[in-house]
């Protein structure tokens, strides 16, 4: 049960106290340390491997300050004081722009569910004192840093890079599917950092203060940075598609894939260029791509995934991890696929046909834009589904289960197949020719 919303705003005051690193053979150990003033703080820990020899601790020093800067929302939102105090170092009024609208947006969906309404420019006052991180390198990294999530997405970049040299692949908290997507490549490099969130944090969630969704994904893409720095990589390959731009609810800018958008992505790229400086390369390598095209090239061409992969956030939380098939994931991964899977092999590997489900018909609706807002989970656009869900009824030629018959009696247009979704092209994506040039050989 909540808190009474007065009780939680009165800690109006979050203070960035410090953070400290320790060098341990082949791992650094961060710790930083939160306060919010009046209520409780927290030790935040990141355990990040490296494999150079020749660290620059004063960079690694800049790298580690601004990680700590995004991963403070995670307690700063169980108040969300309305002072935020660095105290640990200085940032510029571009940089508290920076931040302030990676924290807008990417609470958007934690502001909508808990009844939050503010604005970009008030929400919250950031000052800062202390140290100016201003150390710069020269640095020359080789070879790709491959952000795995266990998903559909990060295995589709896994195939289509398996023959580039220097690969290496990165996850935070690996579990055994991301460890498994990795093998299965044939990719033999694995950097796994680990991150252990306060327990007094839990403590508090338990209590009635304020919990939601968080940007997770933009503090990958600062922790992901040091990963690649601490292990000579040049590029850091994302995953994310141009579906991830679209709202979750209409007519607003909330946006439960926030930081996976390109937006975010141009924003980080500038950020890290002008405020962490070595020449490491961001970016999406599946940018170009909507989620339609990334299920048609798994379903080709990673036969070999199928056992494997997961994507679930529910099934996420079990050992091992599983397809809980009852959640808007599942049934949006289920249905991408099935232009090109359904039946056998689709209930091959989720366990059971989704779309004899009459218990899933509402999530259904929602995935379709049946509704008003868009489930809050990593899903595609309403066209894609839709366009998925034509293709499949299309093609099926048994009779059909329940949610599809539900389609084709309530919904069904076979002209929607006419906007050609296996060859759209998304011109706004950061790749450069030769990254373009293996996305457009598939396609």
């Amino acid at each position: 049960m909540k808190k009474d919303m007065n009780e939680i705003l009165k800690f109006d005051t979050f203070n960035f106290n410090s953070f400290n690193i320790t060098y341990n053979d082949n791992t650094i150990t961060i710790e930083y340390n939160y306060e919010i003033v009046g209520l409780e703080s927290f030790k935040h820990i990141i355990e990040v491997p490296f494999t150079i020899t020749n660290i620059n601790k004063d960079y690694v020093e800049k790298l580690v300050f601004n990680i700590g800067l995004l991963e403070l929302v995670n307690y700063w939102k169980s108040t969300i004081s309305k002072n935020v105090n660095i105290k640990c170092g200085t940032i510029n009024d571009e940089q508290i722009k920076f931040f302030k609208k990676v924290y807008f947006y990417g609470l958007g969906e934690f502001f909508y569910r808990n009844g939050i309404t503010n604005d970009i420019d008030t929400f919250m006052n950031i000052n800062s004192s202390g140290k100016i991180y201003d150390t710069n390198i020269d640095y020359s990294g080789v070879g790709n840093l491959i952000c795995i999530g266990g998903g559909k997405d990060s295995c589709v970049s896994l195939e289509l890079l398996r023959n580039e040299e220097n690969n290496s692949c990165f996850s935070i908290n690996p579990k055994q599917v991301h460890i498994d997507c990795v093998n299965t490549s044939g990719i033999n490099e694995f950097y796994g950092v680990k991150r252990i969130i306060d327990k007094k944090l839990i403590d508090l969630n338990n209590e009635g203060y304020l919990n939601g969704h968080v940007p997770f994904s933009a503090m990958v893409s600062f922790v992901s940075y040091l990963v690649a720095y601490l292990n000579n990589k040049k590029n850091i390959i994302l995953s994310n598609e141009s579906s991830a731009n679209q709202v979750n609810v209409l007519g607003t800018k909330i946006n439960h894939q926030y930081s996976k958008s390109y937006e975010y992505e141009l924003d980080f790229q500038n950020y890290s260029k002008k405020y962490l400086g070595t020449g490491i390369n961001y970016f999406s390598l599946l940018r170009s791509l909507c989620e339609y095209q990334i299920g048609m090239l798994f379903s080709k061409y990673c036969d070999k995934y199928f056992k494997v992969f997961k994507s679930c956030n529910l099934g996420s939380k079990e050992t091992p991890w599983i397809w809980c098939c009852k959640c808007a994931k599942c049934l949006f991964v289920f249905s991408l696929l099935s232009p090109y899977l359904y039946k056998d092999q689709l209930v091959d590997i989720f366990g059971t046909d989704m779309f004899e489900d009459k218990d899933l018909l509402q999530l259904f609706k929602e995935l379709l834009g049946k509704e008003n807002v868009k489930p809050f989970d990593c899903v595609g656009t309403f066209e894609e589904i839709n366009y998925s869900i034509t293709k499949t009824i299309k093609n099926y030629s048994l009779e059909l289960p329940y949610l599809l018959q539900y389609y084709k009696d309530n919904y069904y247009d076979e002209s929607i197949l006419n906007m050609d979704l296996e060859h759209s092209y998304n011109s706004e994506h950061s790749l450069d020719e030769y990254y373009e040039n293996i996305i457009k050989e598939v396609i």
